[in-house]
């Protein structure tokens, strides 16, 4: 599986399933979205290509006008991300306040490393 696509197994179950990578595609809220945006290459001398990598991710959460909504949305997104062992994950980044201007809505941002 690709990273993507453990990352949205983990986050499923959240924000009525609106889970999208790159962007939302739908205008409806709650929403998560997720992107790859680096990471750290595992390389071996021997050339031999790594059966796992890891990859950082970063995961927005959107929910509206409401600061609250938005936060309690972010802590769902960082315990599933944190008990889905399986992703050997790491928190890179404390989550981060976020607003969009233009649609008026509120939410939070943050980064994990994942080993998978």
């Amino acid at each position: 599986m690709t990273p993507e696509a453990l990352v949205y197994d983990a986050l499923k179950n959240l924000a009525g399933g609106r889970i999208w990578p790159d962007f939302a595609e739908t205008d409806e809220l709650p929403c998560i979205v997720y992107q790859v945006v680096g990471g750290e290459p595992v390389n071996y001398l021997t050339g031999e290509q790594p059966d796992k990598q890891k990859v950082r991710v970063q995961v927005s959460a959107w929910a509206g006008e409401s600061r609250i909504a938005a936060s309690e949305l972010g802590q769902q997104v960082e315990e599933a991300i944190r008990t889905a062992t399986h992703l050997q994950p790491e928190v890179a980044t404390g989550r981060l306040a976020t607003f969009d201007e233009e649609t008026k809505c509120r939410g939070t941002r943050q980064d994990f490393y994942i080993f998978a």
